[in-house]
């Protein structure tokens, strides 16, 4: 699968670019006031698993360094975005500062579309006062975030463009019964995500065995995404080396804050993800998002423990308080740790490693291909139906006072990720741990290394 396409909201403040997304997104998640210059950071989200939106910080006057370095923020949104949304209030005549993010979006050669918002308050300027910005009459949509008005076809207009051919709308619904896919990617594309100065571009460097990224001890040295195709054992894999991804309220604004959308777009291009963690500084709850944000992606994970040649020399920690470390190193308790910081992914394979050594580089390599089969695995409707009969005989769900969920019988109907539908009366009603414990008596015969399992549940 591709990865997913980034449109990016710019224009000035005030324009209702936070009101846009947020309808857009069907939620609140980018604040929004009356005061000018609210969003000082970007703020994204996916759309119905189609693509990531990003709405950036208004521009402003560069009377300081702050709102100088807000521009450089536009300005790297345009060159991170796949295609742009130029955001104006409708009932205002452009001035040139608007001429100068039409011109500069337009510059860029990608897909722009004019957005003229709040049309529902009677004062829309007619299209004829727009059109010296130089976005064609097709590509301008009247909208009120307000109402949701226009919101729609804006979407459909957007969806309309190539880059957007083979993306699946609505994926992430718990009900959506998907389809099966076949991948036209020829190679297996793994992705190497974690923190800065975790070890990122030197285990990149290593697995690619050529100096390509820039290796340095200052944090954030890497701001794209780099790339390396190896073959191993006959088969293509594309390495991505991301930049690391600090906890948000410490990301500093502009190419940082782009840094990292690359970074969620590349957990979505990725196949399989090898989740960097410090072997110095193993509890981390920004480590243990990334990894949520993995699973939810549907991505094939790896735990890989970097500067691991560290922990030869040290002291065992007692990091949970256990009394008799006898006979324990501090390897031992590390990986106690994180099975215990890691409980959500008891199914992820644990790599020890270390880029001054290159130990278990080879290691990694194996696990992908073994997990990228995982990611492939069909299994039969008759050994499915098998295992969820076993299920509600050991375990039978639990109901209300009167009613009952009856799981019928289960297919499966994706894979990359592994997908399961199981159809019944009255399954809503179905308790997340009975849904936990179907998914551990599958995994007890088909383990699914490294790889999450998703689930719908489907009344007939």
């Amino acid at each position: 699968m591709s990865k997913l396409p980034i449109v990016a909201l710019i224009g000035q403040t005030n324009a209702g670019k936070s009101s846009i997304l947020n309808r857009m997104a069907r939620k609140n998640i980018a604040i929004v006031a009356r005061e000018e210059g609210t969003t000082r950071d970007n703020v994204m989200t996916t759309i119905d698993n189609s693509f990531i939106l990003i709405d950036t910080a208004g521009l402003k006057d560069p009377t300081d360094d702050f709102e100088a370095s807000i521009q450089d923020q536009i300005q790297d949104a345009i060159e991170a975005a796949d295609v742009i949304l130029v955001t104006l209030d409708s009932s205002k005549y452009f001035d040139h500062r608007d001429a100068k993010i039409a011109k500069d979006a337009l510059r860029s050669k990608k897909p722009v579309y004019l957005v003229l918002n709040k049309c529902d308050l009677g004062e829309s300027l007619p299209l004829t006062e727009f059109r010296a910005l130089g976005v064609a009459p097709e590509n301008t949509f009247y909208v009120s975030a307000t109402t949701g008005q226009g919101i729609a076809k804006l979407k459909e207009g957007v969806l309309a463009e190539p880059i957007f051919a083979g993306h699946t709308q609505g994926r992430s619904a718990e009900l959506m019964v998907p389809q099966k896919q076949v991948s036209a990617t020829p190679a297996l594309k793994v992705a190497l995500i974690g923190r800065p100065n975790v070890g990122k571009s030197s285990l990149f460097n290593t697995l690619g065995k050529k100096q390509q990224a820039v290796v340095s001890s200052r944090q954030g040295t890497t701001r794209d995404v780099n790339r390396v195709q190896i073959k191993y054992k006959g088969r293509e894999i594309e390495i991505l080396d991301t930049a690391g991804l600090r906890k948000p309220g410490k990301r500093e604004v502009g190419i940082e804050k782009f840094s990292a959308i690359r970074t969620l777009a590349a957990i979505e291009e990725a196949d399989i993800c090898c989740l960097l963690v410090d072997s110095t500084e193993p509890h981390s709850k920004l480590d243990q998002s990334l990894a949520g944000q993995i699973v939810e992606a549907g991505k094939g994970i790896i735990m890989v423990v970097t500067k691991s040649d560290l922990l030869e020399n040290a002291e065992p920690t007692n990091f949970y308080g256990e009394e008799n470390i006898k006979n324990r190193t501090a390897a031992d308790f590390l990986l106690d740790a994180l099975e215990k910081d890691y409980n959500f992914l008891p199914y992820a394979p644990v790599v020890l490693t270390s880029s001054e050594t290159g130990q278990n580089a080879t290691r990694i390599f194996e696990l992908t291909l073994e997990i990228d089969a995982a990611r492939h695995t069909e299994i039969k409707t008759s050994e499915l139906n098998k295992i969820l009969a076993t299920a509600i005989v050991e375990h039978a769900p639990a109901g209300l006072k009167n009613t009952r969920p009856k799981p019928k019988y289960i297919v499966q109907t994706d894979t990359c990720p592994p997908w399961f539908v199981v159809h019944g009366h009255d399954l809503e009603l179905l308790h997340w741990s009975w849904k936990r414990f179907l998914e551990r008596k599958i995994r007890e015969k088909y383990p699914f290394i490294g790889t999450p399992i998703k689930f719908s549940f489907k009344n007939d």
